[in-house]
């Protein structure tokens, strides 16, 4: 069986790392759709074909790995939705095929019982599905097939009749039924697919041109044919915006580390530095005199504590340099190089929710505790000051004794000493 991983998308709402797709930031020295794949290889998929877009930044990242089975790759020459990412891969189909995000961790165990379910009678096509606590209006509603199954108390039938993208807030989203709670339930993003799926969007594409032609083609196999859920209660993941990469830091590290730290080839360690919790710390890594190292932090090769440092629950991508100041709750990509006494704060006054702005617009992220996001080769100055949840963008110039209260574009020069932000 084949399985297409769709990674072509722009990310706008990841910036500032979003230089290359998001699939490729690295956690344990191995970019995220690395363990997607390693999974849907646990899981017996013996074909993986990856959407990418025409960067090919996919394809140039993973081709230094050996995962063991076939390796494609396709390119979406325009973003213009998930259908049509999927239709680029019609001519390497050959029978029923998976469809998901590159950001799947332990989706062997979903593989297989998604199978099983495709194996019903009739079944045309298989969806994942997870019950919605809050905010159903931001997912893809599924509407399902009230009755209950004969002889079976308290359940229902696993069909699905139709599908409501970012639907409004309304009492139609909750199907109800006796003596129980209202349900509403969402798609997650696994598709187990079958090689006719082409036939439908084709049908769809030519309908109207949207965005949302792949969910109008699933709504036209609900309405012939037979759509069933597979409903998981397994902890999935979302990549939207770059703070929930600690979330995923934190699941991967527990995952294959336990309470276990790795040290990489090549490392320095220097006197009375400390390593506290769980930690990650690749090859040719240098920590220096009296740093402390804390709980979940993730070092890529390459990267450098500076003396009297203390990093916490951060995630340095390669190459990266710090020195002594305190780093919390942070992600720095590539090539960064922050001066010494550089200080991310990474909780406010009152203790409250963070909310950075992102394209303009002031986000929640459900975390009290949020440093500083940076993108790529971004330079601080000595005594920099980096306030709760701000955002940086990549190739930055930051002078010394600066305090950085708003998000700075790419490219920036900033300086509070002359008050200015220069591009």
């Amino acid at each position: 069986m084949q399985a297409v991983i769709l990674a072509a998308g722009e990310s706008s709402r990841f910036w500032p790392l979003n230089q290359r797709n998001k699939s490729l930031i690295k956690i344990m020295g191995k970019p995220l759709i690395w363990y997607t794949i390693d999974g849907l290889k646990e899981a017996g998929i013996k074909e993986v074909i990856i959407v990418q877009s025409p960067q090919k930044d996919i394809e140039g990242d993973l081709g230094k790995y050996n995962f063991g089975i076939d390796i494609k790759y396709v390119v979406q020459p325009e973003s213009k939705g998930m259908g049509n990412a999927i239709f680029q891969t019609k001519r390497l189909i050959n029978g029923p095929f998976f469809v998901l995000n590159p950001y799947h961790f332990g989706i062997e165990k979903i593989i297989k019982e998604m199978i099983k379910k495709k194996q019903k009678p009739n079944t045309s096509l298989v969806i994942l599905t997870k019950e919605v606590d809050s905010n159903p209006q931001y997912y893809g509603i599924l509407e399902l097939e009230c009755i209950e199954l004969e002889g079976i108390e308290g359940d229902i039938t696993d069909r699905i009749i139709n599908i409501k993208e970012k639907p409004r807030i309304g009492k139609e989203l909750y199907h109800e039924f006796e003596d129980r709670d209202p349900l509403c339930v969402r798609a997650v993003g696994v598709y187990l697919l079958p090689q006719k799926f082409f036939d439908y969007y084709e049908k769809c594409e030519k309908i109207e041109e949207e965005h949302y032609n792949f969910e109008d083609a699933l709504c036209v196999f609900a309405k012939e044919g037979v759509v069933r859920e597979l409903r998981t209660e397994e902890e999935l993941f979302t990549l939207k915006y770059p703070w929930d990469l600690f979330l995923i830091n934190k699941f991967l590290i527990d995952k294959y580390l336990g309470n276990k730290n790795h040290i990489g080839e090549n490392v320095k360690i220097f006197e009375n530095a400390v390593i506290k919790g769980t930690c990650y710390i690749g090859d040719n890594c240098v920590i220096g005199n009296n740093a402390l190292i804390r709980e979940y932090t993730n070092l890529e090769n390459n990267s450098v504590v500076g003396a009297n440092a203390e990093v916490a629950r951060c995630i340095f991508q390669e190459d990266v340099h710090i020195h002594s100041g305190y780093f919390g709750d942070s992600i720095f990509g590539r090539g960064c190089r922050l001066g010494a006494g550089t200080i991310t704060a990474n909780v406010k006054i009152d203790r409250g929710e963070i909310k950075p702005r992102v394209k303009g617009e002031k986000i929640g992220t459900g975390l009290d505790s949020l440093g500083c996001i940076m993108g790529e080769n971004t330079k601080t100055g000595i005594h920099c000051s980096l306030m709760p949840g701000v955002l940086i963008g990549s190739n930055c110039q930051i002078g010394p004794n600066s305090v950085v209260f708003e998000n700075l574009e790419d490219n920036s020069v900033f300086s509070t000493e002359f008050k200015e932000t220069k591009k």
